[in-house]
C-alpha cells in the first residue's frame, strides 16, 4: 500500500524548513523501578497461546545460473566415395567395398579396434557400477534408533453433530489425500440434523476438506480405486452401495436399490483385482457377501450367505464386518464375523457350500479387523473383543500368537507395509500400540495417547511412515513414525519367516496332543461302561448277596467307629462331658439323609438289603431296638 500526501499550501505557509542531522542519543526521562507497583500485578495463569498444529514453512526464492540450450540441425550426405564410383550405383560400391576390405591396412585397424572393444566389454561385465557397497551397515544404523512418533495434522469433522470416523483410504497416486467416511453407529443417539457428508481430505490443507461427498445416507466403509484414484466406492449404512467420479462431482454416479442391496449397514468394501478395475464386493451384519460391477449397480453378480452349515440359510448366516483380501490369490478371500469366527472361502467353487471352506474360532466378540502379512500371506492378522491374534492357514484350531489382554476394547488393526514383524492396533481409551514381536512380545514396542477419546479406526500408508487414526468425536490424526520403524531391518525377513513356522509348528503338536487326550479319555470311558456292564451281567446271585451283605456290615461298622471318635473329642473339651444327649446324636448321626444310589440292574435282593440298611439307620437315630 503506498501512502501519497499532497502538500495544497506554499512551503512559505507553513512551519520551519526541517533540517535532518546525526547526533547522540540524549535521555530526557528516567523512571526507576518501583518495587511496591509490583503487589497491584498478579500472575495470569493459565495463559491461552495460539499454536498451529500445521509444520511451519517460509517461501524463499532462489536464482541459480541459466542453463542456456541450442538446437542444432546437422545434413548427412553420404560422400567418401572416388570419382569414378557412383553411390547411387548397387554394383559400383559393392566392387569397391570388396576391394577396400582385401586392403591389409583396413584388416589390421579392424583387428586392433577388436582388441579394444573386447576389452571394454569384458571391464564392464565383471564390475556392476550400480552396486551400493554400504547399504546393509546403513540399516544397522537406522534400527538403533528408539521408536517414536509425532504428530503432523489433525483433520475434524466441521459439522457441529460429531460423528464418527469409521473408515480411511488413502489416495492410490502418492498418498497425498485421504478419504474419509463419517457416521454414527448409534442408531438410537442419531439426531435428524445430523449431516450425510464424508469428505476428502488434502494433507497440506487441515482446516477445510478439499471435497464433500453427498451420499443419500451416511458411509460406513469408503475405498478408493487403485487402477483409477478418482473413483470411490462406498457403503452406506441402509445397505446400499454407491461409487463416486471425484471429476464429476460430490454427487453419486450410480446406486444400488434398497431392495437388491444389504438389509444391515455395510461395514467393508474392498476392491476386487480385475482387467476392467470395475469389480468390488462387500459385506453386512445381514449375513451376506454381495459382488458387484460398478458399471452396473442395479444387481448384484453374486451372492454368498455365510451360513456355515453350508445350508444357505439366511436366519442362520453370520454377519460380516470385515472383509480381507489378497491380490497375489485372487480366488481365496476371508470374512470376519461380528460372532468371533473368520470363514475362509473360495471364490471359484462350483456351489455355494463348497465356496465355504474352514473356518477359525478364537475371539469372543465381533472381529473389527482382519488382515494377511503383506510378506507371508499365509499368516494374518484378527482383532476383537480384548487382543490381537495372528493366525496361519496350517492350524485351524487356535491362533499361533497374541497378545496379553488389555483393560480397553481393541477397536482396529493393520500390518506394517514395510516390516513384516510390525503391526498396530487401536484402542477405546484413545491409545495407538506399535508391536513388534522380533523386539518384545509381552508389551508393545511403542504406546501413543493419540486423543482423550476412544479410537474406532486406522490406516497406514504404502510407504510405511504415516498412519491416519479416526476417533469417535470425527476427529483424524495424522501420525508419522520413526525410520526404525518404518525402515526395514537387517535379517528381519527370515527371522519373522522362522518365528512363524516356529509358532505353527508349536501349535500342530498341541492340536495333536489334544486330540491324542480326548481320544484316549473317550475310549477309557467308554471301556469302563462296557466293564460294568459285564460285571454286573456275569455277578451270579449268590455272589451279589454276599458283596451287598459286606456293604452292608461295612456302612455299619465305619458309623460305629465315627461315633466313637466323636465322644472321644467330646470328652476333650473342658465343661462339655454332660453334654446334651440330642447334641451328641445330632453330630454322629446328621439329620441329613444317607444318600443311597440305587442301579437299575439290581436284583430283588439287592433292593432288600438297601432298604434294610435304610431302616437300620433310622432306629440307631431313634434309639429304637435292632430286630434281626
Amino acid at each position: 500500500m503506498e501512502i501519497v500526501y499532497v502538500y495544497l499550501k506554499k512551503r512559505s505557509e507553513f512551519g520551519r524548513q526541517c533540517n535532518f542531522s546525526d547526533r547522540t542519543a540524549e535521555v530526557n526521562v528516567d523512571i526507576l523501578p518501583d518495587p511496591v507497583q509490583a503487589m497491584n500485578f498478579i500472575e495470569r495463569d493459565p495463559i491461552d497461546t495460539g499454536i498451529q498444529c500445521a509444520s511451519s514453512m517460509s517461501e524463499h526464492e532462489v536464482n541459480t545460473e541459466r542453463f542456456e540450450m541450442e538446437t542444432r540441425g546437422i545434413n548427412h550426405l553420404e560422400g567418401g566415395w572416388p570419382k569414378d564410383v557412383n553411390p547411387l550405383e548397387m554394383e559400383q560400391t559393392i566392387r569397391f567395398r570388396k576391394k577396400v576390405e582385401k586392403d591389409e591396412n583396413y584388416i589390421n585397424v579392424i583387428t586392433q579396434l577388436g582388441s579394444f572393444m573386447d576389452h571394454w566389454i569384458k571391464q564392464n561385465n565383471a564390475i556392476n557400477i550400480y552396486e551400493e557397497y554400504f547399504e546393509e551397515e546403513e540399516l544397522v544404523g537406522i534400527s538403533d534408533e528408539a521408536p517414536s512418533a509425532k504428530t503432523i495434522n489433525v483433520f475434524r469433522d466441521p459439522n457441529l453433530i460429531k460423528r464418527t470416523a469409521t473408515h480411511l483410504s488413502w489416495h492410490p497416486d502418492r498418498s497425498r489425500k485421504l478419504a474419509v467416511s463419517y457416521s454414527s453407529l448409534e442408531f438410537q443417539r442419531s439426531s435428524k440434523d445430523m449431516s450425510f457428508d464424508s469428505y476428502i481430505w488434502d494433507l497440506e490443507i487441515p482446516n477445510r476438506p478439499e471435497m464433500v461427498i453427498r451420499p443419500t445416507s451416511p458411509l460406513v466403509s469408503l475405498e478408493y480405486n487403485p487402477k483409477d484414484s478418482h473413483i470411490l466406492i462406498g457403503g452406506c449404512y441402509n445397505g446400499q452401495i454407491a461409487y463416486w467420479d471425484t471429476r464429476k462431482g460430490g454427487l453419486p454416479v450410480e446406486l444400488t436399490t434398497v431392495e437388491l442391496g444389504h438389509r444391515d449397514p455395510v461395514y467393508s468394501v474392498i476392491w476386487l483385482q480385475s482387467k476392467t478395475g470395475t469389480d468390488c464386493f462387500s459385506g453386512s451384519t445381514d449375513g451376506q457377501v454381495l459382488w458387484w460391477d460398478i458399471r452396473k449397480l442395479s444387481e448384484p453378480t453374486e451372492t454368498l450367505v455365510m451360513d456355515i452349515s453350508r445350508k444357505g440359510i439366511l436366519e442362520n448366516a453370520l454377519g460380516a464386518i470385515s472383509l480381507e483380501f489378497e491380490p497375489t490369490m485372487p480366488t481365496k478371500f476371508m470374512v470376519g464375523t461380528e460372532q468371533g469366527m473368520v470363514i475362509s472361502c473360495n471364490r471359484k467353487a462350483k456351489t455355494p457350500a463348497e465356496k465355504i471352506v474352514c473356518t477359525f474360532s478364537g475371539h469372543h466378540g465381533p472381529i473389527y479387523s482382519l488382515s494377511r502379512n503383506p510378506f507371508y500371506p499365509k499368516n494374518f492378522l484378527t482383532v476383537g473383543d480384548w487382543t490381537a491374534r495372528i493366525w496361519s492357514e496350517e492350524s485351524r484350531e487356535s491362533s499361533i500368537m497374541w497378545t496379553k489382554y488389555h483393560m480397553a476394547y481393541i477397536t482396529d488393526g493393520c500390518w506394517s507395509t514395510t516390516r513384516p514383524a510390525v503391526f498396530f492396533t487401536t484402542k477405546m481409551d484413545g491409545t495407538l500400540d506399535v508391536w513388534d514381536f522380533l523386539f518384545k512380545q509381552n508389551d508393545p514396542t511403542l504406546n501413543l495417547k493419540v486423543c482423550d477419546d476412544p479410537l474406532f479406526s486406522l490406516r497406514l500408508q504404502d510407504n510405511g511412515r504415516f498412519i491416519g487414526c479416526g476417533s469417535k468425536l470425527g476427529t483424524v490424526t495424522l501420525l508419522e513414525f520413526s525410520s526404525g520403524l518404518c525402515t526395514l531391518q537387517r535379517n528381519e525377513k527370515n527371522l519373522a519367516s522362522a518365528m512363524f513356522e516356529r509358532e505353527t509348528k508349536r501349535e500342530k503338536i498341541l492340536e495333536a496332543r489334544h486330540r491324542e487326550m480326548r481320544l484316549k479319555e473317550k475310549t477309557k470311558a467308554e471301556g469302563k461302561d462296557e466293564d460294568a456292564k459285564e460285571e454286573v451281567a456275569d455277578e451270579k446271585p449268590t455272589e451279589t448277596l454276599e458283596r451287598v451283605r459286606k456293604e452292608f456290615f461295612d456302612i455299619i461298622e465305619g458309623e460305629l467307629k465315627r461315633r466313637e471318635r466323636a465322644r472321644a473329642k467330646m470328652k476333650t473339651y473342658t465343661g462339655q462331658d454332660q453334654e446334651d444327649e440330642d447334641a451328641e446324636e445330632e453330630l454322629i448321626f446328621p439329620k441329613a439323609s444317607i444318600p443311597f444310589t440305587f442301579p437299575h440292574t439290581l436284583s430283588f435282593i439287592e433292593w432288600e438289603f438297601y432298604f434294610m440298611t435304610s431302616l437300620i439307620f433310622k432306629m440307631l437315630r431313634t434309639n429304637d431296638s435292632l430286630l434281626f
